[in-house]
């Protein structure tokens, strides 16, 4: 059985657990601002455009009267029995006949009245039509030659009406020609001017000084006040450009905002066009490319020179990374010179228009590693603003803002919350808050409690509660399993403060561990990544000491510990063995290890170098194996009495764990730095 493992720390960064959320809403997606208040009314006109459809169904009547009444086609038959028309035959009354397999058609010389036996209500048939039977007297031919009646060689007349003709001959040309217009008017509603106004930009715009906009602003914005400090200069050159150009100096042309996805760095551009009160276009970068090379292009020019119109402005370009990689590459389509063609004329724009005319743009980006040289050059993009994510104060200012109008119960300590979400960012805070009030709703209380909060950061992390039935003797082995990581947590002076553990299986895990670090950290000395690596061994050595055998549950765990000690050893030079020397790429700082390699493709140490990696590593990880081991043979009585109480109540708080064990939290070390989040899990894969 296999578990698959809930998340990889990155221990250059603080380490995190980042659940898949929702980003925040981009601002390309915000409806068209309303006109502009002050202009004055257009004069309504009494006579009104008839649309093109009505035209069209004008034409098409007045062509049917046209053709009725100077192309009135093959007059309209009657239909007569066969006994009918041999009677007229012999009575010398039919003139002319034509016929196509067994249907005859003719003219009477004189109108007769049909049916005969009808009199007066009956009609005079001049022109007419009948049926041949199959079994009818071969010798017609001789009784109309008898007769005097015309046999004609034309064909039978086929009945269609002029309208029908009319279709027919011009109906498909018709329905290309709806179409077309059809068409047409769908790309002018979406992209602005029609099939011929492709390159119109389709950047929305936001005038936040109109009624009916939403106005953003750095109230919005909380826990990256370093990133708001770096852009006032922005909003005060929007807001009085004499300011800084009376004394010859010029505000950035560009500004970079970097930083992990859920950061806020939207939010923060509309929060910088609310503060100033400009128009704020706001533009994703992969709308800008389309499948006709020079249409990107189009739309950059498009996009600056409406800028420029409605001076000063903020210009947004989200996600630039998608345009704005580094040229030079080989191109085998039509997609990467359109792309290519794109990012040039970003170059030229912004290298054409000056910074006194008060046009600043902005972008987004996680990926600055990707994108060419010459946009972060001086003179375009010459200011990088990076994003980080929030620290614990930072993380509680944002669930206040979060949780503006939203009805808390006075059991909510938000300090509580912040300091439980290390390593989560705006995005998925927000989320939190959210699913906190779904899950108060769902329970039918009339605020939102502390518990709910705590319930929903359990739920984004691990996923919901399983109705997984398990045998006795597995939720035994997962109770002591979970102890053992809960027992280390207490014992050892340098690990996490251990604040919940449960047994309740949740989305892949069978059990959790929560270890809530007493601040972020953002330097790890080596008691710590000790700590942190013997406390991830806790649950395989409680297995060991208790029942002598090893199941599945401590891949993650195994997994954690792995790969912090081959990071001590290849990253940090924290072997005696190998020494100060780095022998691993580092890891993106904005993707969570998504980065590329600095080394290329190939390793830069020999084959020798790497036996001695996988030595040091496995010598590590034993020697912290055998001191959990050793540490929880210690504390049997404790691991004992733990497990029995999940078994009873399956969930613990950090009080009932210090009670149930008879243990004391751990004295926080001399020399202790910043932390992340530890979080153990015991599971395996349904």
């Amino acid at each position: 059985m296999n578990r698959v493992p809930l998340r990889r720390p990155n221990l250059s960064m603080p380490s995190k657990i980042r659940p898949p959320v929702d980003r925040p809403p981009n601002a390309g997606t915000s409806p068209t601002p309303p006109a502009d208040q002050d202009a004055p009314a257009p004069v309504q006109h009494l006579q009104k455009h008839w649309p093109w459809w009505v035209t069209l169904l004008v034409a098409l009547a007045l062509n049917y009267l046209f053709i009725s009444v100077f192309f009135p086609g093959q007059p309209q038959r009657v239909e007569v029995s066969y006994t009918f028309f041999k009677q007229q035959v012999e009575a010398d009354n039919v003139a002319e006949i034509r016929s196509r397999a067994d249907t005859i058609q003719g003219t009477f010389r004189q109108g007769a009245a049909y049916p005969p036996d009808a009199g007066t209500a009956g009609k005079t048939v001049l022109d007419f039509s009948t049926t041949q039977p199959a079994f009818a007297d071969p010798g017609l031919e001789t009784l109309l030659n008898a007769h005097g009646v015309v046999i004609n060689a034309r064909p039978v007349d086929e009945a269609r009406s002029p309208l029908l003709t009319l279709l027919f001959s011009f109906g498909p040309t018709i329905l290309l020609i709806g179409a077309f217009l059809w068409l047409t008017r769908r790309a002018a509603a979406s992209a602005g001017g029609g099939l011929f106004g492709m390159g119109k930009s389709q950047a929305k715009r936001y005038d936040q000084t109109a009624a009916g906009d939403n106005k953003v602003t750095f109230a919005d914005v909380a826990g990256i006040d370093e990133a708001k400090a770096e852009l006032v200069e922005i909003v005060d050159f929007l807001k009085d450009p004499q300011k800084y150009t009376r004394l010859g100096g010029t505000a950035p042309k560009g500004v970079l905002l970097v930083g992990a996805p859920g950061t806020g760095k939207t939010l923060l551009a509309k929060a910088i066009a609310g503060e100033a009160g400009v128009p704020f276009f706001s533009m994703g970068a992969s709308e800008f490319v389309e499948m006709i090379v020079g249409v990107g292009a189009s739309r950059v020019r498009d996009l600056f020179k409406q800028a420029r119109e409605t001076a000063p402005a903020i210009i947004f370009i989200d996600e630039l990374d998608a345009i704005g990689r580094a040229r030079g590459g080989m191109v085998y389509g039509g997609s990467g010179s359109e792309q290519e063609q794109t990012l040039n004329q970003i170059l030229t724009e912004m290298d054409g228009f000056s910074s006194r005319q008060g046009v600043i743009v902005l972008a987004a980006t996680n990926r600055p590693d990707v994108l060419d040289q010459a946009l972060l050059r001086a003179g375009r993009f010459d200011r990088r603003v990076t994003v980080q994510a929030p620290d614990k104060v930072g993380r509680e200012a944002i669930l206040a803002v979060h949780t503006r109008g939203m009805p808390l119960d006075t059991d909510v300590n938000l300090r509580e919350v912040a300091a439980s979400t290390p390593g989560l960012v705006g995005a998925d805070l927000k989320n939190l808050v959210n699913e906190a009030a779904l899950l108060a709703a769902r329970r039918n209380e009339d605020a939102v409690h502390q518990d709910d909060f705590m319930d929903a950061l359990e739920k984004i992390l691990l996923g919901p509660a399983r109705p997984l039935v398990m045998s006795p003797a597995e939720r035994k082995r997962v109770a002591y399993h979970e102890g053992g990581h809960t027992i280390l947590g207490l014992i050892l002076p340098e690990a996490d403060p251990v604040n919940r553990v449960s047994i309740v299986p949740r989305g892949m895990a069978l059990g959790v561990t929560y270890q809530q670090p007493r601040d972020d950290r953002h330097n790890y000395d080596v008691v710590y990544l000790r700590a942190r690596t013997v406390g991830a061994m806790g649950g395989r050595a409680a297995e060991e000491v208790v029942f002598g055998s090893q199941t599945t549950g401590a891949e993650n765990d195994m997994q954690q510990a792995t790969e912090i000690v081959r990071q001590m050893v290849t990253r940090w030079g924290m072997s005696k063995a190998v020494g100060p020397v780095t022998l691993a790429p580092r890891e993106s700082p904005f993707l969570g290890g998504g980065g590329t390699s600095a080394f290329g493709s190939g390793k830069p140490y020999s084959e020798a170098t790497a036996a001695l990696i996988d030595t040091e590593v496995r010598r590590i990880l034993q020697e912290h194996y055998d001191e959990a081991v050793r540490l929880l043979g210690e504390h049997r009585r404790e691991l004992d009495a733990l497990a029995e109480a999940l078994l009873e109540h399956e969930t613990l708080e950090e009080e009932e764990i210090l009670v149930v064990t008879g243990l004391r939290r751990a004295p926080e070390p001399v020399s202790v730095t910043p932390s992340g989040p530890t979080t153990s899990v015991n599971g395996v894969a349904p």
